[in-house]
């Protein structure tokens, strides 16, 4: 964790990790926690592509591998999960919105998207890519009915 209260790759470092959206999805923290809330914001604003979620900055990060990687679908729709449990509903409407306007002309996703070329990239279809967009989509729906009835 930074010392902005931003839950980061390991101890150590201020890298950002998309997989810490996990935090939010698992209920490692309560939605309405500021260390939640400010890691979910990072990610957004600062490990995204063209508002598409990176895993994580590969200048920061040796993973071992070379090149640039495409942004992660699953990511993506995880943040969009994070987003709308900590409130943020538009934003992530915003997003689910955008992601969906990827999918291939058969609806499928791949592991990967490549946002200079708008091409999948990756393994495809990607499974754990469709089963993050459907947590999506129903952490988006209980948001709605959620407030339906508050």
């Amino acid at each position: 964790m930074t010392d902005q209260g931003v839950l980061t790759q390991h101890y150590g470092t201020d890298s950002l990790d998309a997989s810490v959206l996990l935090a939010a999805l698992f209920g490692f923290l309560p939605p309405d926690d500021e260390r939640l809330r400010a890691t979910v914001m990072a990610i957004a604003d600062d490990l995204t592509e063209d508002g598409f979620v990176l895993r994580y900055r590969t200048d920061e990060t040796d993973d071992g591998l070379s090149g640039k990687e495409g942004t992660f679908l699953i990511c993506s729709f995880w943040l969009v999960s994070a987003l709308a449990i900590i409130g943020e509903e538009q934003r992530a409407r915003d997003m689910m919105e955008r992601l969906l306007r990827v999918a291939s002309p058969l609806g499928l996703y791949a592991e990967e998207f490549d946002t200079d070329t708008g091409h999948h990239l990756g393994n495809f279809p990607q499974a754990f890519s469709h089963l993050a967009l459907l947590q999506a989509a129903g952490r988006l729906i209980l948001s709605e009915r959620m407030a339906e009835i508050t």
